[in-house]
């Protein structure tokens, strides 16, 4: 029988041990988990601040071509889409129907998979990958029903539980292999088996990975490990954390093999935490449940088929997975050279049908209805950069709002202009409620009508549109989208039919009464 002696709280400050050290270097080396480290740290950062946060959100996700198409098949699983509703084809919507909390941590989730998808250690690899992805859907049920304030953070706690067991399983497999082979003899725990191994525990080594990533220490110190035996009411927040981090990451393990709450691991994991976390059989089992049908859907959304079985061995990740990682890096149905989408009829048609869904099912408060409008004309005509620019009467200036694309935040930051009548291209197009799609920016005759602002912010612009914003003769605003490239190609009828259909969204959600 192992000895249940549990590391302490200490486990979490910094060890001398020789493997960690020389662990933790390699890792600071390798380009791909230095990036995940700054991608998990931006995403954590991203507060939910009503408009604001969703934006961000959503650029952030689009701004990864891979990772939008993984979020918006996750939003168009049985699980999450509307019975007989349309397809999603907007991260706004997707947000909007998944939860911004659910797709901050899905995103984190998607970027660990494409991280460590092509580890030469596939089989161990994808045991603890779809423990942390399972863990974090625990970590989220938790939260639902958490009294405390920013509970959502218990998910991420519980998606990082295991980057540790992680990591040394992709790039020290054989060290990896040594501590599960001390832990299944019996004698020691996992715990103890690394501290022999690496010179600290599994945890220790996963708060060190997420300190080098400037995570918020409340999340860092979610991974301690807890006391044996049953578990008292948490007396706050962090506390609570801690609890369900470790809470989630047994239960996926149960579920990995196959185990519910009536077995007697099931039972165990009642006795250990039911107090506690306030779990009673019914919610137990409930749980077990919501997260076993929302962990299929999440493995669909990643194409990883079925679960990987932790007693059997196997070719581990499907090549199916590093497939679709590679790729999902360039638009489906191929482009035209100036970004433009092959499929953008589609693609516009698609979003006409999911903005007008919104509207017709109650959902779609203006600025909704606004910002998919928006992410629709940016992703499915293929522009650089894309923002809609509404009329500010305190200042007297009209100011983009919400923006898409490179360089986004300074675009939209320089995209003012007065509302004062003049003979430029976007005052002419409000004021004669023109639709302008401009294939060549570089000719004369626009040129000369470009104001001086334009010029300085978006030099390269060579192909954009403007669809004015007039309401009862009243102008409201302007869309706005461009391209660094020319679109000879232009924009047939019924695509520009698509793009009116939108625009009249937007007008109607705008209209009073």
């Amino acid at each position: 029988m192992p000895t249940h002696t549990s590391p302490s709280d200490s486990e979490l400050r910094p060890v001398q041990g020789l493997a960690r050290t020389a662990l933790l270097k390699k890792l600071s080396g390798d380009e791909g988990m230095f990036a995940l480290g700054a991608s998990v740290a931006r995403v954590v950062q991203l507060a939910d601040s009503d408009d604001q946060g969703t934006q961000s959100l959503a650029y952030y996700v689009l701004s990864d071509v891979a990772l939008t198409q993984k979020v918006l098949r996750l939003a168009n699983t049985p699980t999450y889409r509307a019975a007989g509703g349309t397809a999603v084809t907007t991260i706004s919507r997707a947000i909007s129907l998944l939860g911004f909390d659910n797709v901050k941590t899905t995103a984190m989730a998607m970027l660990l998979v494409d991280t460590l998808v092509n580890s030469k250690h596939a089989h161990s690899v994808r045991v603890e990958l779809e423990a942390a992805l399972c863990a974090s859907l625990v970590g989220r049920e938790m939260a639902r029903f958490s009294v405390y304030q920013g509970a959502e953070e218990a998910a991420i706690g519980a998606l990082f539980k295991n980057i540790g067991a992680l990591v040394v399983a992709s790039h020290e497999h054989g060290l990896f292999r040594e501590i599960a082979l001390l832990t299944a003899a019996g004698k020691l725990t996992q715990a103890q088996a690394a501290l022999q191994v690496l010179g600290c525990s599994y945890d220790s080594l996963s708060a060190a990975i997420l300190n080098e990533w400037k995570i918020p220490d409340v999340i860092v110190r979610s991974l301690a490990p807890l006391p044996p035996g049953a578990l008292k009411p948490a007396t706050g927040r962090q506390e609570w954390m801690r609890q369900v981090v470790s809470f989630s990451m047994e239960t996926a393990r149960l579920l990995a093999r196959r185990q519910g709450p009536d077995s007697a691991e099931g039972r165990a994991l009642a006795q250990r935490y039911g107090a506690a976390l306030n779990l009673d059989h019914e919610r137990l089992a409930q749980m077990f449940s919501t997260v076993a049908r929302d962990m299929d859907g999440l493995l669909e959304s990643l194409q990883m088929g079925g679960h990987a079985d932790p007693d059997e061995g196997g070719p581990g990740l499907p090549s199916v997975l590093a497939q679709a990682a590679m790729s999902a890096a360039e638009p489906a149905q191929g482009s035209h050279p100036s970004g433009k989408p092959y499929n953008a009829r589609e693609q516009l048609l698609a979003g006409v049908q999911e903005v007008t869904q919104m509207r017709a099912g109650g959902h779609g408060k203006v600025n909704d209805i606004i910002q998919a409008v928006l992410e629709t004309l940016y992703r499915g005509m293929g522009f650089r950069f894309a923002t809609v620019c509404l009329k500010d009467m305190r200042s007297g200036q009209y100011r983009a709002r919400v923006a898409f694309g490179e360089r986004h935040v300074e675009r939209q930051a320089g995209f003012v202009f007065p509302t004062a009548s003049s003979d430029d291209l976007f005052h002419l197009a409000m004021q004669n409620n023109a639709d302008l799609m401009i294939a060549d920016a570089s000719t004369p005759k626009i040129r000369a009508l470009l104001p001086e602002w334009h010029r300085q912010l978006l030099p390269d612009a060579r192909s954009f549109i403007v669809l004015p914003l007039v309401v009862n003769s009243i102008q409201l605003g302007l869309f706005y989208a461009d391209r660094a490239l020319p679109a000879p190609e232009g924009v047939p009828p019924d695509e520009t039919s698509l793009i009116r259909a939108l625009k009249g969204q937007v007008l109607v959600a705008l209209t009073p009464g």
